[in-house]
């Protein structure tokens, strides 16, 4: 007798090959059988007239911190990803001496926008180096699997100090941060991650460790990390040095004989994307492994009366320090709704605005009124196409939608992924897979987390961009194989049970909600899901119907 059979389902492997109908047994871990007729299991799921389907893999997250504390690793594990990879970004918690634990935790904050408070009280941090960190993470037993990258900021303050900030590093110091990447891999780091995003600073505004760091030192980490298997993980200055920093990833692939991954966005016009892609495509056809992840939508940060307010000067500013329920008696008030238009339309004639600096009013859009949040909605739903149909200033239009919803209408500012023709094309090279959802990251700021349930629901159901065998092959198998994960991604015979079952016709997310439960009673986003009639890992069902069974049964995939 097997522990679980999955009966009647329409199996997409993950390969990409064509759907089949068949049965899926599982017995302890594993995959032990695909096939009809099987015999009984002790489990039985009936999935007629639904999908089976790998677990995801989202190779783009930050739980480096929130696994302390939430071992459940929502909001992810809603959406179908039974395996996760943090400690991207350059930014981790290993390895660390105990004088720098504040110091690796305030990055992460100004980084990440994950509380520093929350990070010093919510892990046990009994660990230095990277082997030790996992230990610790393996002792947290999460819910899904869980692989980690060694941090280039935290591989900087180790070996450099305060150096590390703004000076380049000495022969001995590249040897030494080489060796202690190669060690951390060893140990069962996933790889390396690097960051040289401008964006990404200290709290005292200064550059992370790394950002401006010579190529010299990161080929040879690569070199290192390489010669044991290790991945490169990139969030390169695509925007600044757009030909240097292809050209970098270039040169850690040669230097690694391994894979590398970067993170990109299709950027406000064909030619940027397209610019992006047609380089690294020139370097792959020397057969360097170079991948890509882009967040599959226009995305930035949420913005309504509940959360963040793009207004900040004068009025705004008092504004923000009250709660939801203060600023709905606020903006109800005739005096106090005035002084913020004018205070908002002020700010824009004096500083074209906090968030419009990078973005139009046309780019601040509504995700709707319904159960699932509408994404992919046009300028009829931002701001400056529903002040224009109703005659008023958008700051105008915000303050009403807030009165008329009790503070719940939400708008996402899409700072990327703007152009839709753009994105698609970007999307259609064979090396860009979608991701990059940040789970466990800007908690209180964005909600991507979902992206996986996009892919399939919007690019796949809905507009029919992916065949759905495909999209599927994206979520799995694909990124599967970027990680180095040989026993996951796929429906096979003794390959970890890993496994989905959706109903794909209610597939979909929920719309985004404000909850207080990071330590110490914190803000953050989370993100449910409708359509997951279930999620195995490793053989044990985690969700069902959409909802959490309790079970943690995931695993430190350790390189």
């Amino acid at each position: 007798m097997y522990d679980i059979v999955i009966r009647n389902g329409t199996v997409l492997d993950g390969t990409g090959g064509e759907p089949f109908e068949s049965d899926v047994a599982i017995t302890g871990e594993r995959i032990v059988e695909v096939g009809n007729a099987l015999g009984s299991g002790r489990e039985e799921l009936d999935a007629k007239g639904k999908v089976v389907t790998p677990g995801f893999v989202d190779l783009h997250t930050h739980f480096d911190a929130q696994i302390g504390w939430d071992p459940m690793l929502t909001p992810v594990s809603w959406h179908g990803v039974t395996s996760a990879l943090m400690g991207n970004c350059g930014v981790t918690f290993a390895p660390c001496r105990p004088n720098d634990r504040e110091l690796l935790a305030g990055m992460m904050e100004t980084v990440e926008d994950i509380p520093k408070d929350a990070i010093l009280g919510g892990l046990p941090w009994d660990w230095e180096h990277y082997g030790e960190y996992l230990d610790s993470v393996e002792s947290m037993a999460p819910a899904i699997n869980i692989a980690g990258l060694v941090g280039h900021c935290a591989l900087r303050f180790y070996v450099m100090g305060e150096r590390a900030v703004e000076e380049q590093a000495t022969p001995e110091e590249r040897t030494k941060m080489a060796t202690l990447a190669k060690d951390a891999v060893k140990a069962g780091a996933s790889g390396f991650s690097t960051s040289r995003l401008l964006f990404h600073k200290l709290p005292d505004g200064r550059h992370i460790p790394g950002t401006h760091a010579n190529h010299e030192e990161l080929e040879d980490i690569a070199a290192a990390v390489g010669s044991v298997g290790g991945l490169m993980q990139n969030v390169t200055n695509l925007r600044g040095d757009m030909n240097g920093e292809i050209d970098l990833l270039g040169k850690e692939a040669r230097a690694s004989g391994g894979k590398v991954l970067f993170s990109m966005a299709a950027g406000p016009n064909n030619e940027y994307g397209d610019n992006i892609c047609d380089g690294v495509s020139e370097l792959r056809k020397e057969g360097l492994d170079i991948n890509a992840i882009s967040i599959p939508r226009g995305s930035g940060f949420i913005t309504g009366l509940a959360c963040n307010l793009i207004w900040r000067s004068g009025p705004w500013e008092g504004l923000a320090n009250m709660d939801v329920k203060q600023r709905l008696v606020a903006i109800r008030d005739e005096s106090c709704r005035a002084k913020l238009v004018a205070a908002a339309k002020r700010e824009v004639l004096a500083e074209r605005g906090a968030i419009w600096r990078l973005v139009g009013m046309e780019h601040i859009v509504w995700l709707g009124d319904a159960e699932r949040p509408n994404y992919v909605g046009g300028e009829e739903l931002s701001l400056q196409g529903m002040a224009d149909a109703a005659g008023e200033h958008p700051v105008e239009t915000f303050l009403r939608m807030a009165d008329e919803s009790d503070g719940r209408a939400l708008f996402t500012v899409r700072f990327f992924n703007q152009n839709d023709e753009a994105l698609r094309r970007v999307l259609s090279y064979d090396f860009v897979m979608p991701g990059l959802g940040d789970a466990g990251a800007h908690v209180s700021q964005i909600m991507d987390s979902g992206w996986s349930t996009f892919v399939l629901s919007h690019w796949g159901r809905d507009v029919g961009f992916y065949a759905l065998e495909e999209a599927i092959r994206l979520l799995t198998s694909a990124p599967a194989r970027v990680l180095g994960l040989s026993e996951r991604g796929s429906i096979k015979p003794g390959y970890f049970a890993d496994v989905n079952i959706l109903d794909i016709d209610k597939l979909g997310e929920r719309m985004p909600e404000l909850v207080n439960d990071f330590p110490g009673g914190a803000k953050r986003f989370i993100q449910k899901a409708k359509g997951y009639e279930a999620t195995i890992c490793n053989g044990e069902v985690i969700l069902q119907n959409d909802e959490h069974t309790g079970m943690r049964s995931g695993r430190i995939l350790r390189h």
